[in-house]
């Protein structure tokens, strides 16, 4: 089968995902119900073209497939930030009450720390990639640690109103933070995908791609920060969601085997679509809401994850 009819038949499950959560059992309560399942859509549909977007950049950057752009403590950065915003403001705070000003604050916080930790660490010269991922991961650590702190330390009531962020969540989502978080995904979409052919030869390592021309180190910082960005922006709108874009991005290697940048990037985003919506569908028609969608992504991700690495142990073995 060819890629483009696998593009095709993927394109269609998502349409078929969206309109089943948009008009099942509508009962033509279009002035309420619509825009709210239309809106929720929506934000499926960013968040998972942002994280999967993301997530193939990162892997092609550091060519490790079984690494996500989490490893840089970016989820737990958003973590601390919400903790610190409740622990000194209060959960009564115009922070808090207003999602615009939360959003905000939220992704100009990552975007800062991603700008920040990446000039840091390239000041001095030029680092082997995998030196970032321990530095990443040692700062994510930390994050957290400060995070749990700052959590013990809380008014019980406050961690109560606290724990909605912890967690992904499409059901509060507001419009205004739709169209943000929109502009900021089609930018960075945009501008990164100038790029999708230099990926492409990156794909086949750092003095090879010297070698043909391409600005390795300058396009390794400038993709770095593209995935910060876009991975702020997803946290932000609807929480962290730890492996769905290992899930995503692995199954689009797996079932397109192409080098392209292009066809793995849009494959992998409308496949995040289709589980995004199709799998919320299900929490809310099939489940009843005795489960969230972000444990059921964190469950199954976490065992391919498991699997992945039982894999790459065998082969090197």
């Amino acid at each position: 089968m060819r890629n483009r009819t696998k593009m095709l038949i993927l394109l269609g499950l998502a349409v078929i995902a969206m309109l089943l959560y948009v008009f099942y059992e509508l009962n033509g309560n279009y002035h309420y119900a619509f825009p709210r399942r239309l809106i929720k859509v929506v934000a499926m549909a960013l968040t998972g073209i942002a994280i999967a977007y993301s997530t193939v950049v990162f892997q092609t950057i550091t060519h490790n497939r079984i690494l996500t752009p989490s490893v840089m403590g970016l989820d737990a950065l958003y973590m601390m930030v919400q903790t610190i915003i409740y622990y000194f403001f209060g959960s009564m705070s115009i922070f808090v009450i207003n999602a615009q000003y939360n959003f905000l604050v939220a992704v100009a916080a990552m975007v800062i720390f991603a700008l920040i930790f990446y000039r840091v660490l390239f000041k001095e010269g030029k680092r082997p990639i995998y030196f970032l991922l321990l530095v990443g991961m040692i700062v994510g650590t930390f994050l957290g640690s400060v995070t749990t702190f700052f959590q013990v330390l809380i008014d019980p009531n406050e961690f109560l109103s606290l724990q909605s962020k912890m967690f992904a969540s499409f059901n509060n989502v507001n419009s205004d933070l739709i169209w943000l978080a929109g502009l900021v995904i089609v930018g960075t979409f945009v501008y990164g995908w100038r790029h999708m052919s230099q990926l492409d030869v990156m794909s086949l390592g750092r003095d090879t791609a010297i070698n043909l021309g391409v600005p390795y180190d300058k396009l390794v910082q400038r993709m770095l920060i593209l995935s910060s960005i876009l991975i702020a922006v997803s946290t932000a709108l609807v929480g962290p969601i730890t492996f769905f874009g290992l899930i995503v991005a692995n199954l689009s290697y797996q079932f397109f085997k192409t080098y392209k940048h292009s066809v793995l990037i849009a494959g992998s985003c409308v496949m995040s679509i289709v589980a995004l919506v199709g799998g919320q569908w299900m929490v809310e028609r099939i489940f009843n809401f005795d489960t969230t969608l972000s444990v059921i992504i964190n469950f199954v991700g976490g065992v391919y994850f498991i699997y992945l690495l039982l894999k790459e142990s065998r082969s090197a073995g």
